[in-house]
């Protein structure tokens, strides 16, 4: 049964991989244009050299130099001349690769081609940057989640860092006591894991889905093809105790997170962490809706089975927002179950107002009745750390 996954999984790669890397420019130049918000530094200098506080790196910019004794660039629908810019920047600027290009001819038509032309179909699913496919540097991540997801990377020295995660790369909000910190070199990574009771004890029901650890240690390694495929061992270095199993299966926050059917034998019960594991995954990154980060996923991890999607800094219609989609699909104890997350940006002020992301984290599953519903519903957060990658 899965080997013509792994078929169509490193068919999709090869036709993947014959896709141009690099964006391009166009032959001629283009003199009234909006930037694409794919440059978080360039867009937060233009704003800062124009007194804009506080700058969005999402900014809507269109710059217009059709008229050389009447140059302008507008953000979010302010105008500001163009010579009010350092050279460097307006270099910067005018050899900017990603633009979409705003001189068309107007007609009767312009009402519905303009609106299905700015939706940039395009745009919509295009490769990544050499950056993002990088095996050795991968996992540098600004983005530093408050639980589930990537992992947050902090490079020392190119391809060595450092990172550290709350829950697994796969779960929910308030799903497991899981945390993890790891050193990486050359696309190596090891590290360990420890509990931290503190982010599964503030859901009081609806327990009986969630996966719960002690200490152990790991290491994975991502084959030197592009970033796409990452092996890994996982083993427990420590048994649970007679007191956490009592904690973790009948007295987490006195509820009790084992269900029985009507005879007493056990219908839905936690999955107590124990033992080794091989992991893998398989993804592909790229840019959906100019995210400044994204992959796509099929992964195998702790004999559960995962696919899913998650991206960084989407734009759409004007908003930008992080969304997260798993599905664990195949467990050795546990019911398969959806995590949604969906984080909104320029909620808050001055320098939170492009760093900070928070927003809604949905585990759907079987509830303790039995029935399809919501096991976990809580809010989560993220915070970008540095500039963009």
């Amino acid at each position: 049964m899965r080997t013509p996954l792994y078929l169509i999984l490193i068919s999709a790669l090869i036709f993947s991989s014959s896709l141009p890397l690099f964006a391009q420019e166009d032959e001629e130049p283009v003199n009234y244009f909006q930037m694409e918000p794919l440059d978080d530094s360039l867009f937060i200098h233009i704003q800062e050299e124009l007194f804009i506080d506080p700058p969005d790196p999402k900014a809507e910019i269109v710059v217009d130099v059709r008229d050389a004794n009447n140059q302008t660039i507008s953000i979010k629908g302010a105008l500001y001349p163009f010579l009010a810019l350092t050279p460097e920047l307006r270099a910067r600027i005018l050899t900017y690769p990603f633009k979409l290009n705003l001189e068309e001819t107007v007609n009767f038509g312009s009402l519905y081609t303009r609106v299905i032309n700015k939706l940039r179909f395009e745009k919509i699913l295009v490769p990544p940057t050499v950056f993002q496919i990088s095996p050795t540097l991968g996992y540098i991540n600004p983005y530093i989640q408050f639980q589930g997801g990537e992992r947050f990377g902090i490079p020392i020295k190119k391809d060595i860092g450092l990172s550290i995660g709350f829950g697994t790369p796969y779960s929910g909000a308030l799903e497991t006591n899981f945390v993890e910190a790891n050193f990486h070199i050359l696309g190596f990574r090891g590290g360990m894991f420890t509990a931290v009771d503190a982010f599964i004890e503030l859901k009081g029901s609806e327990n009986h889905n969630n996966l719960f650890v002690t200490n152990g240690i790991q290491f994975a390694y991502v084959i030197p093809f592009g970033n796409f495929f990452e092996i890994g061992y996982t083993s427990v270095s420590e048994d649970f105790s007679e007191t956490q199993i009592l904690k973790y299966t009948t007295q987490t926050v006195n509820k009790e997170n084992i269900v029985y059917n009507p005879d007493s034998t056990i219908k839905y019960q936690p999955y107590l962490l124990t033992g080794s594991y091989i992991n893998w995954e398989m993804r592909y990154p790229v840019k959906v809706l100019g995210a400044t980060r994204g992959k796509f996923y099929v992964a195998q991890y702790i004999d559960e089975w995962h696919i899913g999607f998650t991206g960084r800094e989407l734009s759409l219609a004007g908003s930008v927002f992080d969304l997260r989609f798993d599905a664990m699909f195949n467990s050795p104890v546990r019911q398969p179950q959806y995590v949604l997350d969906i984080m909104v940006q320029k909620i808050f002020d001055y320098w939170a107002f492009s760093t900070i992301a928070i927003g809604p984290s949905i585990i759907m599953s079987h509830t303790n009745s039995g029935s399809f519903g919501f096991t976990s519903l809580f809010a989560n957060l993220r915070i970008k750390v540095g500039s963009s990658l």
